[in-house]
This record gives C-alpha cells, structure tokens and sequence, in this order.
C-alpha cells in the first residue's frame, strides 16, 4: 500500500497538471502564439538549466558506478535500435516514426526519478548515476531520430546532409550542452563557490521546466486527433511500461544488481515518457499529438505498473 501511494504521490499530479493545461486552453487561456513562445523557451532555456541544477548539484565522482552507468547507457542504445527497426517494419504511418520511437524508449529520469527515490530511500541514491548513463544518450539519440524522420528529412533525398544535420543538431542541442555543463559543474564543485544570488536564480528557472512543460502539453492536447491515434498511443505505452522493464529488469538482477541500483533501474525503466519528448517533438517538426497522448497515458498507466515493477523485485527479495 506504501508503494502505491508513492506512485500515485508521484504520478497523479503530474497527469493533472496536464489536465489543467487542457482545461485552460478550452477556456481560451491561451492562444498558438503563447504555446509556441513557451516551447522554445521550455527547451531552449529552462530544461537545460534543470539538468545543468541536477547533475552540478551532485557529487558524481563519490557516487560513481561504473557498472550501472555502463548497464544503463547500453540498454538505452539496445532499447532505442530495436524500436526504431521495429517501427520502421511495421509502422504504415511513416510521419508518427520519429514521436513514436522517442516516446517508447525515453523515460522521466530526471524528474520521476529523484521523486521515487527521494519517496523510498530518503536520499536521490544512485539516481545521478542512472542521469550520466542514460540522459545525454537519450538526447542524442532522439536527436538522431527526429532529424531524420521529421517532415523535412522524409522530403531530402540527401543521406549525408542529413548525417550533417543531425550531428550539427547533438552538438548544439541545449539539453545536450546543459548535461555537459552539469558534469563539468559536478567535476569542479562548482555550487560549493556559487554566489547565493546565482543559485536561486538558476534554481529558479529550472523549477518552470516541468509545470510549464506539462501545461503546455495539456494545451496543446488534441482530443480529436489522439484518439485516431489511440493504437500507436497503445503500443507505445505496452512498450515503455511493461516490455522494456519486463527485459531489463531480468537481466539486471542476473547480473548481479540489488537494493539502491536495482531501485534506480526500476525506476528508470518503468517510469513515463518524459514531457521533454513533447517539446523536443514538436521543435524538430514531428507528431506531438502521438507524443502528447503518450505522456498522458503513461503518466496515468504507470502509478499502476511502476508500483507492480518494485513490488515484484521487493516480493522477491531484490530490493531491501
């Protein structure tokens, strides 16, 4: 009963949110201009200073864990190839690829994760080794998606420009440059030396980026349109929810993971689609309604199956 109050402690407000952000749209709240202006502010400004805030605010080197950050970053990559071949096979609808494959494999890490382990241990844990292992891999390989099945891409028969444009988009992706920035930040202790002034400042900032994130993806919601979308939606969250944990979750306790780390995966796995994927989706001229719909559902579905995922490696003695 514990675990499912923190799941629904952690997930509940945040689909509400997003039912806020739709309610005040329909009540004409908000006009285009405004939810376009705050998308590019979302992801130019306030998600790069969250993580910059994350990560700089840790001690990297202390927490360090070779093994899980190893383990999280190569079943990203595996994850990541074996959905988008899967969606080039058997996805029809060649403009939902891109949303699709970043919605099935990207979880909110950075957000979620702190939350439940804060919930259960009292302390953000291994966490910031699950943010180095997987966040900036999760960054560029939606980069890399994106680029090369948004609208534009689809249209540009020109193999190499696209290469092109996808490494110029990792190298100048603010999320990409704030994950770095933050790392450097951690290496050099650098809130140790950070006038006050500046702290809450950034702090302060980085705050917006999940609120606005989620009202603007409440607002932008498009009732209609998602639910001629509810089959990808479907699949999507199937596998974000049940099959990626399902897989990794075994491996990892054959492998020999337990307690804080095992913690950190499951939540890692078993979190929803991080409302970053709207954002990012909807910059880089891909389907936001499949992505917004996505977020919704696996905020929802995942008090559900992320409270299942810990009961189960709880039950059988892997988590203490």
């Amino acid at each position: 009963m514990e675990n499912l109050i923190y799941s629904l402690n952690a997930t509940v407000p945040v689909f509400l949110v997003i039912v806020v952000g739709y309610i005040l749209n329909r009540m004409k709240m908000f006009n285009d201009g405004f939810i376009s202006a705050a998308n590019k502010f979302i992801f130019k400004i306030c998600l790069p200073v969250m993580i910059f805030e994350d990560l700089a605010g840790s001690d990297i080197i202390t927490a360090f864990n070779g093994e899980l950050v190893i383990y999280s970053a190569v079943i990203t990559i595996i994850a990541f190839v074996l959905i988008w071949i899967g969606a080039r096979l058997f996805i029809k609808d060649r403009s939902i690829i891109g949303a699709f494959v970043q919605a099935a494999y990207r979880s909110s890490v950075a957000v979620m994760g702190f939350a439940f382990m804060m919930n259960i241990y009292g302390t953000t844990g291994l966490m910031p080794m699950i943010i180095i292992g997987c966040v900036p891999l999760y960054n560029i390989l939606a980069v890399t998606v994106l680029t090369f099945e948004s609208e534009d891409a689809r249209n540009d028969p020109d193999k190499a420009g696209k290469i092109k444009k996808a490494a110029v988009g990792i190298i100048t992706n603010p999320i990409i440059i704030g994950i770095i920035a933050g790392c450097i930040g951690s290496l050099l202790h650098i809130y140790e030396h950070m006038p006050q002034i500046i702290d809450k400042t950034f702090g302060s900032i980085g705050q917006i980026a999940t609120p606005l994130s989620l009202i603007v993806i409440g607002a932008s919601f498009e009732g209609k349109k998602a639910i001629a979308k509810i089959r990808p939606t479907a699949v999507c969250c199937a596998i974000k929810l049940i099959v990626l944990p399902a897989v990794f979750l075994l491996a990892a306790v054959r492998l020999g993971f337990r307690d804080d780390a095992l913690l950190a995966l499951v939540i890692m796995l078993g979190s929803p689609t991080t409302p970053s994927c709207y954002i990012m989706a909807k910059n880089m001229k891909n389907d936001g309604v499949l992505t917004s719909s996505v977020i919704a559902a696996t905020t929802l579905l995942s008090s559900v199956t992320l409270t299942f995922w810990i009961f189960i490696m709880k039950a059988w003695g892997f988590i203490g």
